[in-house]
């Protein structure tokens, strides 16, 4: 559905300026109002959001709505186009979330150093634009190029204004595993349009589908191209084996960056795999599934198991992320429109669990006289900090998938998809659930319970701003748990329309299960 008003192209545009209005504030005079510049812009963002929506038919989720299509450089086929269906709605809508938490998280960050915070502010708005643009885009190649461009804002987010010795570090590790897979996937864009219609409009998304639909691709190159894709996308999501940017990453980089890293650029590789590589090379992803439904279960596993011997804590909650992309890359190459559902909305649910939990992390380890991350150095908060310790609880039992939280109905779904699909997955998958009951708890207990080491006896505990960072985030997690019906509404027609690209249906009913429940009635 085409629109009058180009809601996408403004709720890109907007963070752009956003960015230039804070960077723009270089007076000293003027330079202690970037803070408020900054939460309008984004407070703004939500707003446009909002508007968006109302334009947005749920009732047709499965279709692109609210679409543009513009020559960008018609030489190479490349055109601006953009356009969201409801799982694109619902990740623009985690992301523009999350950015008015950070920014108010960021407040006090940098030493009172006003000329540094001005810049990280920028960055994060900056990335805001990246990160709306890169879920809405409809075109392969513009797709790419957002995918590279958010490289830049994070690499300086991480290793400018992260911490510890090695942030530089973590930064250029985190650019170099990027840029790998970026760069992979740039032979596969390029050859892909070879092998499409060609034409000024030839990187047009559906027109790749509907011509690779028409005039299917030899076997080999089909599989070549798809691998090219999902490389990328497993590196970003990140998938194991090559996850291992992320927890030196999430150890050195501010928490807001961390929020925004896992909690949103992340989900770009499993967007990316389930609106790209499924629709582009249906019959690769059905003869590539085996193979990453294993790696999938072994992300899980092994993300879990690392957390629970983990001593950073910010590490510890990257571990869990890995963890949970096995679970949202499981729902989507099991194949069912239960699982991949639950996995288009686990990518939401993740967002605003880890984004909690990383948040709450950050208020935690600015308490500490020394600022340290390690378990070890805290203990018997709940007696002093009882609202932090609160609330770090509830965003822990929500990676944890407790009933009555929303991270509970996406898991779920998943596990119950892939049980129609693929009996071993699932039953492997299910202590992944066990294993994350020990690293929140334990967690919690180090951290919260306990004695109160004489250091930390006089801690504060949450002020009023932090409280209103939080709050939104733990109300979405209450929320959508005991009412997902608006995110279901956006993601269940998408699936449906992704099982029919990848031309397969539901699993039929057990027949066997069904004669023994005929015997007992």
């Amino acid at each position: 559905m085409t629109t009058e008003i180009p809601w996408l192209t403004l709720l890109i545009v907007l963070p752009l300026v956003g960015a230039a209005a804070v960077w723009g504030l270089g007076a000293t005079s003027a330079r202690k109002h970037l803070r408020t510049v900054a939460v309008v812009f984004a407070l703004a963002e939500l707003v446009l959001l909002g508007l968006a929506i109302s334009a947005f038919d749920t009732a047709d989720a499965g279709t692109f709505q609210l679409t543009e299509t513009h020559a960008w450089i018609p030489q190479l086929g490349v055109s601006y186009a953009v356009g969201a269906d409801g799982v694109a709605l619902l990740l623009v809508g985690l992301a523009v979330l999350l950015v008015p938490l950070v920014v108010l998280a960021a407040w006090r960050e940098q030493d009172g150093d006003l000329a540094k915070l001005r810049h990280y502010l920028g960055l994060v708005l900056l990335l805001e634009a990246f990160m709306v643009a890169v879920f809405v885009a409809r075109d392969v190649f513009f797709f790419y190029v957002l995918f590279e461009a958010m490289l830049i804002p994070v690499y300086f987010m991480i290793g400018g204004f992260g911490g510890g010795a090695q942030r530089r570090y973590a930064a250029v590790k985190f650019l170099l595993f990027s840029l790998a897979g970026g760069l992979v996937m740039l032979v596969g864009v390029i050859a892909l349009y070879l092998n499409g219609p060609g034409g000024e409009q030839g990187f047009l998304t559906q027109t790749l589908v509907d011509d690779l639909a028409a005039n299917p691709l030899p076997v080999s190159t089909e599989r070549l191209l798809f691998l090219a894709f999902f490389l990328a996308f497993a590196i970003k999501a990140p998938l194991f084996p090559v996850h291992t940017w992320l927890p030196d990453a999430a150890e050195h980089a501010p928490a807001g960056t961390s929020t925004l890293l896992v909690g949103v650029l992340d989900k770009v590789g499993t967007f990316g795999m389930l609106t790209l590589c499924l629709p582009l090379f249906p019959n690769a992803s059905r003869w590539a599934a085996p193979v990453i439904v294993v790696l999938a279960v072994v992300s899980i596993l092994y993300g879990a198991l690392m957390a629970i011997g983990q001593t950073d804590v910010m590490r510890l909650i990257a571990y869990t992320s890995v963890s949970h992309f096995g679970f949202i890359v499981l729902g989507i190459f099991s194949f069912t429109s239960l699982s991949i559902s639950g996995a288009s909305f686990y990518m939401f649910n993740h967002g605003i669990s880890t984004g909690a939990l990383f948040l709450l992390a950050g208020f935690l380890i600015a308490r500490h006289p020394t600022r340290s991350q390690r378990l070890t150095d805290y203990g018997g908060l709940q007696r002093v900090t009882p609202v932090l310790a609160g609330t770090f609880l509830v965003a822990g039992l929500s990676a944890l998938s407790l009933p009555g939280l929303s991270t509970f109905v996406s898991e779920i779904m998943v596990l119950v998809g892939t049980f129609s699909r693929s009996h071993p997955a699932a039953l492997v998958a299910v202590v992944g659930v066990v294993l994350a009951a020990l690293y929140v708890l334990l967690t919690y207990q180090k951290v919260f319970t306990g004695r109160t080491p004489d250091a930390l006896t006089g801690t504060a505990d949450l002020g009023a701003r932090e409280k209103w960072v939080v709050a939104p985030l733990i109300v979405a997690l209450l929320v959508l748990g005991f009412y997902p019906a608006p995110a279901l509404d956006l993601v269940r027609e998408p699936a449906q329309a992704t099982m029919t690209a990848v031309g397969l249906e539901d699993p039929a009913p057990n027949p066997e299960l069904l004669s023994v429940e005929g015997s007992d009635s």
